[in-house]
């Protein structure tokens, strides 16, 4: 019996020593859902699940020439974007879309980690809004990400909408603004395709391990999309995958901070205590 050939699926992103965000988390959630998973790296990081440690930025030029070595050799059917860490990076990323390289290109507008520390060029927002945005298929920030992208602070489910709708005036064709951060027993994610604006709930799961949830969230986006979903489907099965790894994850002990999540369904399996 021949095995079929996989899809293959590109990360841009930084890559996390500790394993539970970035290039790494990706290929996971890629691997896990059935994508082959291919990878340009934009910075190197030392951190673990309390911090980063300290950051070493490829530069544009290598990141270019890794993202050309996939492209010319393998047939890839979606991308996605993480940490870019420079302006100059966004802006180089946003022309290889312009041109159309970039299929089915998944925007996570990394910019502050989850402990806090930024990882993204002050002032890059703007770059992001006018160099960047206009040529995603999806983009996915969080409240404070969508905050920072559209100067406003963002409080309740009317701000997210309003903030989808900013937005989506850059020409991301599909946003999704993840309330994640915000209180309540929901976690409540906004998507808008500039004529339905759609809510996504799922019961919030009680954990601290929710380091990389948005990488997960972004790659399983692009895994979907790389395996013929259309946008809201894809979606819709992202945050289904991303809420059955928080839960997986939920008591596990990786770390003194917040660990990461159970990309490969290691609880379903009995396989991870």
């Amino acid at each position: 019996m021949t095995t079929p050939t996989p899809l293959v699926a590109l990360t841009i992103a930084g890559s996390d020593s500790a394993a539970g965000a970035g290039a790494q988390a990706d290929l996971k959630a890629f691997s896990a859902l059935g994508v082959f998973g291919t990878t340009a790296i934009t910075a190197v990081t030392a951190q673990d699940t309390l911090g980063v440690r300290a950051v070493h930025v490829v530069p544009t030029p290598m990141v270019e020439a890794q993202v050309d070595a996939v492209l010319d050799d393998l047939a890839v059917r979606s991308v996605k974007t993480g940490m870019l860490a420079t302006v100059e990076t966004v802006a180089a990323v946003g022309r290889m879309a312009e041109g159309g390289r970039l299929a089915n290109l998944v925007v996570d507008p990394v910019m502050v980690a989850s402990s806090g520390d930024r990882l993204l060029d002050m002032g890059a927002e703007a770059a992001y809004r006018e160099l960047l945005l206009p040529f995603a298929y999806v983009v996915t920030p969080n409240v404070a990400e969508a905050a920072l992208l559209v100067g406003a602070q963002l409080r309740n489910l009317d701000d997210l909408k309003g903030a989808a709708r900013e937005l989506h005036r850059t020409g991301a064709r599909w946003v999704v603004v993840k309330g994640g951060h915000l209180a309540g027993d929901e976690a409540a994610d906004v998507v808008y395709d500039g004529v339905s604006m759609t809510v996504l709930s799922a019961p919030r799961v009680a954990t601290t391990n929710v380091h990389g949830t948005g990488c997960t969230l972004s790659a399983a986006i692009a895994a979907h999309l790389a395996r013929g979903l259309p946008p809201l489907a894809a979606i819709r099965a992202a945050k289904d995958y991303v809420t059955t790894a928080l839960s997986g994850a939920a008591a596990w002990r990786l770390g003194r901070g917040h660990g990461p999540l159970d990309h490969m369904g290691w609880a379903d399996r009995g396989q991870a205590d």
